[in-house]
């Protein structure tokens, strides 16, 4: 399972409302081969494949493959708009390295 934040969440449904109107749609976390740290966060909005993992925070509905939970689980996904920046924070107990700009991670 991962959790996300009600900040996040907030900016998540502030995000949806520019999309196109689509059935079931919701946002995709996932996992991809990349980065300086081997793993990068992928961020999407989508609407469930078959196999995927659904889940919701606040009627939001959070799509994640099976693999990319294999990577995921137990994150929780949060949102900062301050002095240092604006956007989403992947907080990931898996994660044994992380890069410094935070977008990617080795296990």
């Amino acid at each position: 399972m991962i959790s996300v934040t009600s900040q996040a969440i907030k900016e998540v449904k502030r995000l949806l409302t520019e999309q196109t109107p689509r059935e079931g749609l919701g946002l995709r976390v996932g996992v991809r081969g990349g980065g300086c740290s081997g793993l990068s966060y992928s961020l999407n909005f989508d609407v469930k494949h078959e196999g995927d993992n659904v889940f919701r925070e606040e009627g939001t509905l959070i799509y994640v493959d099976p693999k990319s939970l294999l990577y995921l689980e137990g994150m929780t996904l949060d949102f900062s708009d301050s002095l240092q920046g604006r956007g989403f924070k992947f907080i990931n107990p898996n994660a044994s390295k992380t890069c410094g700009c935070g977008e990617s991670f080795s296990v």
